[in-house]
């Protein structure tokens, strides 16, 4: 019985594509989101990767190995232009100046909260991301204004963490250059979870989001200036850009664990908002329950005072605000990957993200604190540490479910 659990736990590991991300954050003296925002600090983020047979990684699209590590002191060096990281380093990363092509824009900053649907500027190659312009409190929770972060800056804006991830996928050997129904399913491993390292953190880790855009990819042997090349629409021969067919996958921890503070705050700022857009005061207050799953309305353009737009449409019934598809002055029910989805098993099992045979696929992943999660108040931010650990497994089914759990060789 050791025997054969000690196969099954090889089997796994060798099966299972570890991103372990320890990201400390610092948050004393701040707070959350467009309520009284100012700034949450990062102090350390730390991202180390094991491969399976058939994956490998890199931060550069040359150097592709079983392991390897992103931390502030590697994300600092890339904004140097004098920097000269070995070739053979197994953490040498292209090039991190912005003035050229294909330089990296990779990110580290402190950490504001910000607000995204996933929608990718095929122009910029970036994620579309929003930050609060401007906020009034109203009768029924608060009125808010929002800006588009500037996206035709070289460098990516403050407010999130973000870095470059080449992924290698050499399962086969046929390379499909058209995109369509021939990716392998990807799905988020079990023990993924943000975490937060004082039990008095009032939930700010519950409004963690975790992001993976996908810019393109192409052929597993293609030329490295190719690979580090890749943008939204690149129509270089052999590169297929993805932007244009897939949003970015976002990933919500603890979607149903909201703190007893979360709790009390909505209950006393959010009233239930009439079809008219005015509040009814007779009514009962919005309410949350822990361990129930609430959708988060993130922003999903740029939002005017005309608009009266407030923070807690959706949650306190009023949809003239709310809108399938993301435009100005609207918000959008996001489509986010919970965990509730994550822990689901065998043929239950939902897929996370796909990925070609035989293909390198540029990935772009962000980090940040959702300004519109009902999680993010005034006092979620008081001073805290926050864990992010996450993988990825090709693995959809257990050993033991499809052979039995005695089944193998004694």
């Amino acid at each position: 019985m050791r025997q054969r659990k000690e196969k099954h736990e090889t089997r796994s590991k060798k099966l299972l594509i570890i991103c372990l991300l320890c990201a400390i954050v610092l948050t004393v003296s701040t707070y959350a989101w467009f309520i009284g925002m100012k700034t949450v600090s990062v102090n350390t983020f730390e991202v180390s990767i094991a491969s399976t047979d058939s994956l490998e990684l890199s931060l550069d699209g040359i150097t592709f190995t079983d392991e390897l590590t992103v931390s502030e002191s590697i994300i600092a060096v890339l904004a140097d232009s004098e920097s000269n990281l070995r070739k053979d380093d197994t953490e040498y990363v292209y090039d991190g100046t912005y003035s050229t092509e294909n330089g990296n824009k990779n990110s580290w900053t402190k950490l504001s909260p910000v607000s995204s649907v996933g929608k990718i500027n095929t122009t910029t190659s970036k994620m579309i991301m929003y930050e609060k312009g401007s906020l009034t409190a109203s009768k029924g929770g608060y009125r808010i204004m929002a800006a588009e972060l500037d996206a035709n800056k070289s460098a990516e804006s403050d407010g999130y963490v973000v870095f470059d991830l080449f992924i290698k996928n050499k399962s086969g050997e046929e390379y499909y250059v058209e995109y369509g129904d021939n990716e392998e399913a990807i799905y988020l491993a079990y023990d993924s979870a943000v975490t937060a390292g004082d039990t008095k953190s009032y939930g700010i880790e519950n409004s963690v989001r975790v992001a993976f855009a996908q810019i393109g990819r192409t052929k597993s042997d293609a030329n490295s200036s190719v690979i580090q090349g890749i943008t939204c629409g690149d129509t270089t021969t052999g590169v297929t850009s993805l932007c244009e067919h897939k949003d970015a996958t976002i990933w919500e921890p603890n979607d149903t664990k909201h703190d007893k503070s979360a709790i009390t705050w909505v209950s006393k700022s959010c009233n239930i908002r009439n079809s008219d857009g005015t509040w009814d005061n007779d009514a009962a207050a919005c309410t949350i329950a822990d361990g129930e799953f609430y959708q988060t309305y993130a922003i999903s353009g740029e939002i005017g005072a005309s608009a009266k737009v407030d923070v807690y449409d959706g949650l306190n019934t009023y949809t003239g605000s709310i809108s399938e598809t993301a435009q100005k002055d609207k918000l959008v029910g996001v489509d986010t990957f919970t965990d509730t989805e994550k822990n689901e098993i065998e043929e239950n099992r939902i897929e996370f993200m796909s990925l070609a045979p035989n293909s390198i696929t540029k990935v772009k992943v962000y980090i940040w604190i959702e300004g519109q999660d009902i999680d993010n108040y005034d006092f979620a931010s008081l001073g805290t540490q926050i864990y992010v650990n996450f993988g990825f497994t090709k693995e959809r089914f257990s050993q033991e479910y499809i052979l039995g759990e005695d089944s193998g060789n004694a």
